[in-house]
Order: C-alpha cells, then structure tokens, then sequence
C-alpha cells in the first residue's frame, strides 16, 4: 500500500497498569502514526515514564474523578486537537492491544474514499486464546461480521469531524462507551463498517472465572445503562439485550425458586437453560464456527446472564440513590 499522510492522523492509547502489552501497543504505532498521546488512569506500575521515554505525549487523568475508558479517550482526543488541529481522523486503542501492521493504510484509505463512514473498524483477536477458555471467548466475541455495521469496540479509526460533531464519548458510561457513541452518530446519518482486516492482538490476560463474571456484570450494566439512556428511540437501543437478561437472568430464576417450594415442575423451567444451550449451539455451527467453540461460547451467553442480571442490579441501586458508577473491573 501507499504510505499515508501521517500528519492527519493521530493516536489515542488508553491504559492503567499496561506493563509490557503498553510497550507494544506504543511500538506498534510508532512507524504509522505521528502524533500519539497515552492517556493514564492512575497506574501504579511505571507506565507513563515507558511512554515518555517512546516520545509519546501523556496525559494523566485526575484521581479525584472517576475513571472511565470514555473519559480517558475524551481527554486523549482533546489534547490531539488543541496541539494537533490538522488532525482529520483518530486511531483509538486500548494500550493492552497491539495494532497490525496493514490495518492503519487500509482503514484510512477506506475513510477518505467513504466520506459518509465515520468509523472503520476490523478484527481484533484475542493474543493467546489457547491459554484460557476466557480468553477463548473473547477471541470469538471479537469476530464480528465483515461489512456495514451498528457499532465498534474500543480499537478503531474514527473520522475526527463526526467524533466532535457528536461530542465524543459520553464520559460517564463506565462501559458500552463505543456502541453508544456509535449510537448517535448513526442518528446524525453516519455510518460504521467493519473491514476484513487484521485490526490488533488484545491480551485479556483472563485465566479465572471470577474475571469472567466480572466481565460479563460490566456487560450487563453498561447494557442496561444505554437502554436508559436510549431505549425510547425508534430503534429501541439495547432493549432486546436488556430484555434478554431479565428473562434469562432474572425471571426464569426466579420462577424456579419459587415453583421448587410447591410444584416439580420448576425441572421444567431447569430445563429451558440447557435446551437454550443446545439452540444456540447449533445456531453457531450453522454459521460456521467448530463444535467446541459452538458450545463454550453458548454456556458462556446463557450463563453470563447471571452476572449480567447482577450488573443490572448493580445500575437499578446506583441510579436509585444517584450515585456516579464505578468501574467494574476484570483485570
């Protein structure tokens, strides 16, 4: 490919206790994008030292507000257009990922010949999947289909007029920041597209179901949260998610216990989860994915709806007693 206008683009890492995977992420970018700014959530390892001896900007977020990867992405955004306003388009990436070689040059290229895109994004895959059936989820999580899409994770190019037309992220969103942001462009008439490319290596660094759960209640709150937010538009934002979780983790639950102090049939509604394990185990071999896979990734989605429900919870209380969410936290 042709190499790029390197002036117009500029980086946004994000990261708190990164360690090495900040070092890649920072090596990674060096040789294609010029202006990179590290954004830090109060680490306590030596990481905004190793991005200043790389000749990256930093921005340290202040300790008496709470942190959200929407926040630090805000303020990383923020310096690159007070110091950088020729910027046109912002790569953001989470400092524990590493971006592949190819993926800068095609997704600008993408977005200079796709003026109504606001955002490209590709495939982000999971650095060592074999070590944890975690970090196996978040490998087949990450494969999302090629093409037009609704939303994009945290990885990804975004053309710089459409993110401050929105007003970037909504910094008070502890999680689901992307597809919420994504939201909004959208009902300004932009659009998001997933490229068949390599995007970045992201390292989960999962080996403990505790982090497991931990990742899923954060799911099930920022899910619950965006439909708060958006859940009246028209096209009733996160609603069928949220639906899903206080029926699956929520309501079917329920209904057992208190059926299994008076009527056996609460087997029968035990049986709904397993039967629902099946289903959707062979709606993904249908689409392709191996039978291993098909089947973890299904008790995973039927079984992080107990997690999930707790994350709702966890929304409903904080709400209630107005209260500013704090970060749910997997690593």
């Amino acid at each position: 490919m042709q190499s790029i206008k390197k002036a117009v683009i500029g980086a946004v890492i994000i990261g708190r206790n990164e360690g090495l995977r900040l070092i890649n992420c920072i090596e990674s970018l060096k040789s294609h994008i010029q202006h990179i700014v590290y954004v830090d959530s109060g680490s306590t390892d030596n990481s905004v030292q190793e991005a200043i001896n790389r000749g990256v900007n930093c921005v340290s977020l202040d300790l008496n507000r709470p942190f959200t990867a929407a926040r630090a992405r805000n303020e990383g955004a923020k310096y690159l257009i007070e110091n950088y306003p020729e910027i046109e388009f912002i790569q953001f990436i989470d400092g524990d990922c590493e971006v592949q070689s190819d993926w800068i040059d095609g997704a600008y290229k993408f977005l200079l010949d796709n003026h109504d895109y606001a955002v490209a994004c590709g495939r982000r895959r999971e650095r060592f999947p074999e070590k944890s059936v975690y970090n196996q989820l978040c490998d087949i999580e990450w494969n999302t289909p090629v093409g037009e899409a609704t939303s994009c994770g945290g990885d990804a190019l975004i053309r710089m007029s459409a993110f401050t037309q929105v007003g970037g992220y909504n910094g008070a969103l502890i999680a689901g920041e992307e597809p919420e942001m994504c939201f909004r462009l959208r009902n300004e008439g932009w659009k998001v597209f997933r490229l068949g490319l390599d995007m970045t290596l992201h390292d989960a660094a999962m080996t403990h179901v505790s982090q497991w759960w931990n990742r899923a209640k954060r799911a099930g709150f920022a899910y619950v949260q965006g439909y708060y937010l958006h859940g009246r538009s028209t096209e009733k934002y996160n609603s069928k998610p949220t639906m899903s979780i206080l029926l699956w983790g929520g309501a079917l639950p329920c209904a057992v216990i208190l059926l299994s102090l008076f009527e056996p049939l609460f087997l029968l509604l035990i049986a709904c989860f397993p039967l629902q394990i099946a289903r959707l185990s062979i709606k993904n071999i249908l689409q392709k994915m191996s039978v291993k896979n098909s089947v973890i990734y299904a008790v995973s989605n039927v079984c992080g709806k107990f997690p999930q429900f707790v994350g709702v919870l966890r929304f409903v209380k904080n709400n209630l007693q107005g209260r500013q969410s704090s970060l749910i936290e997997y690593k």
